[in-house]
């Protein structure tokens, strides 16, 4: 008769874990996709900066070495 008392109590005793691990992923499934979201939103916000501000300045540079090694005198 204990046994089967033990046995009954076992999975009632389980049970508030599973909802804390329930409540847990949900809470980590929040954050990873506040995450994501953010790092999107910022890879993005940087990818348009370089792409419109920095590559320009970069091209321009090389272009203005590329000149000058053309009037360099030829050895």
């Amino acid at each position: 008769m204990s046994s089967a008392e033990n046995q009954d109590a076992f999975p009632a005793a389980t049970r508030p874990q599973r909802a804390r691990r329930h409540q847990l992923r949900r809470i980590l499934l929040a954050l990873v996709t506040q995450y994501v979201i953010i790092a999107t939103i910022v890879g993005l916000s940087v990818a348009a900066t370089l792409h419109y501000l920095v590559t320009p300045k970069v091209v321009a540079q090389f272009e203005a070495i590329e000149a000058a090694f053309k009037r360099l005198p030829a050895r």
